[in-house]
């Protein structure tokens, strides 16, 4: 396996309530990673990542599934979780694993029942968060309203970084609230193509309060911003991607994007904010885990180092098990034999394979 910056790694997952649209903005974004090249529609059941005949009968996400895509010059390692509250413990197996998630929320629905659930839960593995208003082309859709309800029912700190040109009928792309340029997406291309140009006067004063409160939010929590912005003086681009960064990995603020997937819409923007706010393994406290003594150690993420992993799903197929594993550091190759620290006894490696959902790809080694 060739090698990969670690700093360039992001391991995330895709939660939601179920129906919010998640395995569809999955679908939007392996493609276009280019990770595929037709899209497939949940009700069609024909999702990459709806693998299960149950899950394409049935038009519901009911196991995790895996993947692996490339943006901007990321590895991101994708994980899409159930959003149906009977699966919830699929959802926390996946959670202790992840470096960072994108929330999922129903423009009209807002914070349902099962996002509650799935955001307390990352809260429990402090793991920093993006949220993604979908769905604002259909009718009653309401992204201030969203918003609102993550402050109240989520005590989150929610701050738009892009906002829904129009809504329901007239909703027609996003605007960006750090470059103040219109985004829209042509239909013609599947949303492929990404049309930015420059603000009307009216879309100005649309945005304007909107890019004030996201100054504001992080000039309380960042110096620099805070004496420009009380002196009045334009903040750089680059000095708001930092602070938001920042303060995405500590968790002060959920930067929160608006789109529609299924109609193609915002998907880009959102793989970019992956890239830019999310953290890789590097950001983050270094893991915990315990070894043949039984002592608590640090494990850093270090391909040189002592290979330590963990599994957190196992499934059993065709009479033989297969691991999903979390590998914290080291290099683990087939064949290899590991420490299982739970009970103390050795476990032999077999193949070792990257997982595109139901499909696979068999590697020598991995790290």
């Amino acid at each position: 396996m060739a090698n990969v910056n670690i700093a360039d790694i992001r391991n995330i997952g895709i939660m939601a309530h179920i129906d919010a649209g998640k395995t569809t903005l999955s679908e939007r974004m392996l493609f276009y990673c280019q990770k595929i090249h037709r899209l497939g529609e949940v009700h069609d059941g024909a999702a990459t990542m709806d693998f299960m005949p149950e899950e394409q009968e049935r038009g519901i996400t009911i196991a995790s599934a895996c993947t692996t895509c490339q943006w901007n010059g990321n590895s991101i390692n994708l994980v899409d979780t159930p959003g149906h509250v009977d699966f919830t413990m699929e959802v926390q197996r996946c959670l202790r694993v992840l470096d960072g998630a994108v929330c999922v929320f129903c423009a009209v629905g807002g914070v349902e029942p099962q996002s509650e659930t799935v955001w307390r839960q990352s809260e429990q593995f402090r793991v920093p968060k993006l949220a993604f208003v979908n769905k604002m082309d259909r009718d009653g859709a309401n992204f201030e309203a969203v918003l609102g309800a993550m402050r109240e029912r989520l005590g989150a700190n929610p701050v738009a970084i892009n906002m829904p040109l129009g809504a329901g009928p007239d909703y027609d792309g996003v605007i960006d609230l750090i470059a103040m340029e219109k985004i829209q997406f042509d239909a013609a291309s599947e949303g492929m193509t990404v049309l930015r140009s420059p603000l009307s006067d009216a879309e100005t004063g649309l945005a304007a309060p909107w890019r004030e409160k996201l100054l504001e939010s992080l000039a309380e929590i960042d110096d620099q911003i805070m004496e420009k912005w009380l002196a009045g003086e334009a903040v750089p681009a680059d000095w708001i991607h930092a602070a938001l960064r920042r303060a995405v990995i500590s968790r002060a603020i959920t930067p929160v994007l608006a789109g529609a997937a299924l109609r193609n819409s915002g998907v880009q923007p959102l793989l970019d904010a992956i890239s830019q706010y999310l953290p890789s393994p590097l950001d983050l406290p270094p893991a915990i885990g315990i070894d043949d003594r039984g002592s608590e150690v640090e494990i850093r993420p270090d391909a040189a180092a002592p290979a330590a992993g963990l599994v957190f799903k196992v499934l059993m197929e065709g009479g033989r098990k297969t691991a999903f594993v979390r590998l914290y550091s080291g290099t683990v190759a087939e064949g290899q034999t590991l420490v299982n620290s739970r009970t103390g006894k050795t476990d032999r490696l077999g193949r070792l394979f990257r997982l595109n959902a139901d499909r696979r790809e068999q590697l020598p080694s991995l790290q």
